[in-house]
Formats: C-alpha cells, structure tokens, sequence
C-alpha cells in the first residue's frame, strides 16, 4: 500500500525522561508521607497545599497482567502492530518485535543510541538498515524489522528472544526476554484478539476549533479517516449520516463510521484491532470517543476503561449496538 502516514519528530532521549521521573516520584512520596497528598482515579489531588499536574496516561490489562505506558510509548507499540496487521503478520510476530523496541528503545523513538544507533529497534544506518531519516520513522523502522523476521524460518515457533535476537544480533542477546509478558499483553490487545483491553485517560486540550467542509467532516475526522484506510485497507468503508435535529457528532462532522465484517454475531477481531489503534492514538488525532461490540470507551473516563454500551433509543439492531462498525468521535476543538 503506497500511503505515506505522517511522521512524529524523535522524541527526547528517555535517560533525562527517567531522571525527571525519579525526581517527581521523590516528590510524590514525600507528599505522600509528609503533606498527603493522594492520587484518586489517577489524578493527583491537592492536600496541604501540595498539588501535582493530571498526567495522561495508557494502560493495557489481558488474564490479569497490566502494562501502563505513556501515550507516545502507546502511540509507538501501536504503530508496531499496524504495520504488521498490513502485512497480515500473526501477532506472535507483534510480540517479537514489541519485546525487541522495549529492550532497545523502552517504545521511545530516540535520536541516539550505540554508535550510529537510532529510532525504536535501533537500527544502524552503517549497516544497511537505512538511512539516519529512515530508521526514525516508526512505520519504515517496523518494517525493517518485520523484512528480516519473516526471513528466518520457524520464527513463530522459537523463543522470543532467539527470534529478536536473530533479527537484532545484540551484545545482549538474552535481554528481549525481560520484555516477552508486556510484550505479549500489548501484542494482543493491538491486534484485537483480546477485546476491550487497551485505555488511555487524557484531558484533550488546546485542539484548534474546526468546521466540517464538503466532504462532511472537519478536517480532524478527515485525518482519521485517511489513517484507518492506510492502516486497514483503502476499501474499509467509512460513513457518516445525519439526523433530522441536526445536533449530533455526525451532523456537526465530527464522528465516523468504519465498517468490518462482523464474526459469530459479534465485533470482530479486525474491528477491535481498529479500535485499540484509535484509542492508542487518540492523544495525537484528538480522538475523544470510540463504541464498539457493545463497549465505549472515552478520553476523559479512561481511567474507567471500556464500559458496557446501550444506544439511548434502547434498539439491539446490530448496527446500533455497533457489532458491525466502529464508531468514532473526535474532539470539537475550543
């Protein structure tokens, strides 16, 4: 598929990100201890006179294991399992090259690294990977990886970190398996075999306000909906209607309809593959809600996770209990 998604600048290097971290968690336990200060629904509450800012945040729980991420390492993890879900890769894949970005980059798409090391899977211009530009796209990064996965036979079979190691050639070829539980939790959750398990909380602020045009939709549901056709296939059908008030988020062009064939009387894997890749990605597209299978999820009750869902009319049509789409809302602006 020739669609070029857009690309993010590197992100600054996650040493100084983690120095920072330890330095608000001493502050955190220090008010905690000292001040009181609590955190309720993962927002720091003010106590004595001591407040914290709210801190967006991700997190995916498959049979009881939990991964928390931030929404850029969430973005990332994302895009690893998209450009897989093009290829039609198995999500035993996903995971291979999940458990490898962890151990080289922690999901952080770094300007430096050994050497001419760069990106996610820091990869090495010098050696063929690509260009300095090239191994710092997400998408083109992940793909180099998948072109020499899929080259050694039985991967799917062999332990992760032989499989990751085999691609890699690392100094410290027993690393990738620190990472194989996380890894396998996110490779499911974005590959839509485990339903309803990816969240992310975020407030969703300072988003330029927008009209629809022509085509129906503002310009931010238009950039959704380019995304989803690059990443799950320029024929995904994708539709907006309006209603006789005129008052609803498909009748101001802020809400989408992305349709997948539905499995067994339920959403389908695809569809939940679709949805967590919104969710993960909500942050930079300005995402705000997504319904699904009988399930919503929302930017601001993130921290809820994915609740059960009933159209307010209280039908239990397929479409309205949205088995056979996805449905999408992105965020006005102010």
């Amino acid at each position: 598929m020739s669609t070029t998604l857009p690309r993010r600048p590197a992100a600054p290097p996650p040493p100084r990100r983690r120095r920072r971290g330890s330095r608000l968690l001493g502050v955190v336990l220090a008010g905690t201890m000292v001040a009181g200060l609590l955190v309720v629904g993962g927002r720091w509450v003010q106590s004595v006179g001591l407040s914290l800012p709210f801190l967006p945040r991700c997190e995916a729980t498959v049979d009881g294991r939990s991964v928390r991420l931030s929404p850029e390492q969430a973005q990332n993890a994302a895009t690893i399992a998209a450009v897989a879900e093009r290829r039609a890769l198995p999500a035993r894949a996903v995971t291979i090259a999940l458990a490898t970005a962890y151990q080289e980059s922690k999901l952080v798409n770094i300007d430096y690294g050994d050497r001419d090391s760069l990106g996610l899977f820091q990869q090495r211009p010098s050696q063929g990977w690509g260009t300095p530009r090239q191994v710092q796209d997400p998408v083109y990064a992940a793909g180099r990886f998948y072109d020499e996965l899929v080259k050694i036979p039985g991967y799917t079979e062999m332990p992760v970190t032989d499989a990751a190691q085999a691609v890699q050639r690392s100094a410290f070829p027993t690393a990738y398996a620190d990472h194989e539980s996380d890894a396998r939790v996110l490779a499911s959750a974005l590959s839509g075999w485990s339903p309803a398990t990816l969240s992310c909380t975020l407030t969703h602020t300072g988003y330029e306000a927008q009209q629809a045009d022509a085509s129906g939709f503002t310009p931010r549901a238009q950039a959704v909906s380019a995304e989803l056709k690059a990443w799950f296939g320029e024929d995904t059908p994708i539709t907006t209607y309006r209603t006789a008030g005129g008052a609803s988020t498909h009748d101001r062009g802020l809400a989408l309809d992305v349709f997948f064939p539905m499995r067994d009387g339920a959403g389908s894997r695809e569809g939940w593959a679709a949805a967590h890749w919104l969710v993960a990605n909500a942050d930079r597209l300005g995402v705000a809600v997504v319904i699904y299978d009988d399930k919503i999820w929302s930017a601001r009750r993130g921290a809820q996770g994915w609740r059960d869902y009933r159209h307010p009319s209280g039908s239990m049509t397929d479409t309205d209990r949205h088995l056979d789409h996805v449905h999408v809302d992105v965020v006005p602006g102010s």
